[in-house]
């Protein structure tokens, strides 16, 4: 069986990760598997990139920048990310034709590297995996509020377009017709995921299974806190909160606006002088928000051995996001024995268990946010059971072996 995967990049974002450790858990189970990224980051020979000739490459640079392009005509838009998905990578097809696999992967595939004609196109077995709402919307990938991925799009509220027949209503037409005899099988990270693709107009006649994302918890695992917190310079008889974004506080979605708030809350109770928090993935701003205690800033962060410290080093880490497709932050962090504290929202609901290994606070609540820190902190015992059954959750739900094994019986039944 050979496996090719498409995926714009190999390494950064979660999407990419996660993408990567599902490719070295089926060459580890012996299959045949191999990734075709636009951008190519590592040295691993098992990844290929599709233009190889200088000149060739630096096109698709050119063509990938002509979706942004196309938005210039959206002035006031909002600041959030919207794929047009005009172009794809030069001679895209010629390389798949050459690798001749017998089931095409496709992930996250956005800036410019697949756009819907060529994956109606693809004429081989093909499973697509949702990672984000893009794959059904009509170029958003988090709809927030906005419910028009369920009939046909139009007016989209992230351009702030007043014409039915804008960018989104092209978009989502151009999938219809591309993909209207084309035989995909959707995979979907989260419940909350399958939900929204079952409903949309574009996937709501397609069979949708949920998967969900996995972490290698050989390598997130439970360290020594007092050799993490040494290592990462943070003192070693303070309370710890972990938090992980990329741009927090422009990313409204990640919300750290409500975490910055319920610890203003905390910072008026007895934790003032025992707590302090601990950012990864964005380093510190021009201007730093008060949010009543000490921030420890670590930037961005590129190995798994550094992320593991981080988790381990922390008492709890809150992921207070509006809208997430799965949350590979929460359970990279469960793996590390780290309970985890979410609002009861979107694919976060399939992590954490409520007071077992962690907290789901009352969606986008404050006060229910700042409630669930001060719970887990104020007992230490009760902190040690949380931390316990977190790792269990992920040793039982949640690791790679379990994600191949699943993936190796769909792709069986596809190709027979």
């Amino acid at each position: 069986m050979k496996v090719l995967h498409l995926s714009t990049g190999d390494l950064g974002g979660g999407a990419f990760r996660g993408t990567y450790w599902l490719h070295q858990g089926l060459l580890r189970k012996g299959i045949d598997s191999k990734i075709l990224v636009s951008n190519k980051l590592s040295d691993d020979s098992t990844i290929i990139k599709n233009s190889q000739n200088t000149f060739l490459s630096k096109l698709d640079q050119v063509r990938s920048s002509f979706d942004e392009l196309s938005l210039a005509f959206y002035q006031n838009r909002l600041r959030e990310r919207f794929s047009p998905a005009y172009t794809s990578s030069f001679k895209l097809k010629e390389t798949i034709s050459k690798i001749q696999p017998d089931i095409v992967h496709l992930h996250w595939i956005n800036g410019g590297f697949l756009n819907p004609e060529m994956i109606g196109g693809l004429n081989i077995p093909t499973v697509w995996t949702l990672r984000d709402m893009w794959p059904f919307s009509g170029g958003c990938h988090y709809a927030g509020e906005c419910n028009k991925y369920l009939e046909s799009c139009g007016k989209c509220p992230i351009l702030r377009s007043k014409s039915e027949n804008d960018i989104s209503r092209n978009l989502w037409s151009r999938k219809k017709k591309a993909w209207q005899n084309s035989n995909i099988r959707v995979v979907a990270i989260s419940n909350w995921l399958a939900d929204c693709a079952r409903a949309s107009s574009l996937f709501r006649n397609q069979q949708i299974v949920v998967i969900h994302n996995a972490v290698d918890e050989k390598k997130f695992r439970p360290m020594s806190r007092d050799f993490s917190r040494e290592a990462l310079a943070l003192p070693p008889n303070k309370k710890i909160i972990a938090f992980g974004a990329i741009n927090p506080l422009r990313n409204k979605k990640k919300g750290f606006q409500y975490l910055a708030k319920a610890l203003k809350r905390l910072s008026n109770e007895n934790f003032k002088d025992s707590l302090e928090v601990l950012i990864f993935g964005s380093s510190k701003p021009e201007q730093e928000v008060d949010i009543g205690f000490k921030i420890n800033y670590l930037g961005r962060l590129h190995d798994d051995v550094t992320l593991s410290l981080v988790y381990s080093a922390a008492d709890v880490m809150v992921v207070p996001s509006i809208q997430e497709g799965f949350g590979k932050t929460a359970i990279e962090a469960m793996a590390c024995a780290t309970p985890v504290i979410s609002f009861d929202s979107t694919g976060l609901k399939d992590i954490v268990e409520h007071k077992l290994t962690g907290y789901r606070a009352e969606c986008f609540s404050v006060d229910d946010l700042a409630y669930g820190i001060s719970w887990i902190l104020h007992d230490e015992q009760h902190l040690i059971a949380l931390s316990r059954q977190a790792r269990e959750s992920v040793e039982k739900k949640f690791t790679i072996t379990k994600q191949v094994d699943k993936y190796h019986q769909l792709y069986k039944e596809l190709i027979s």
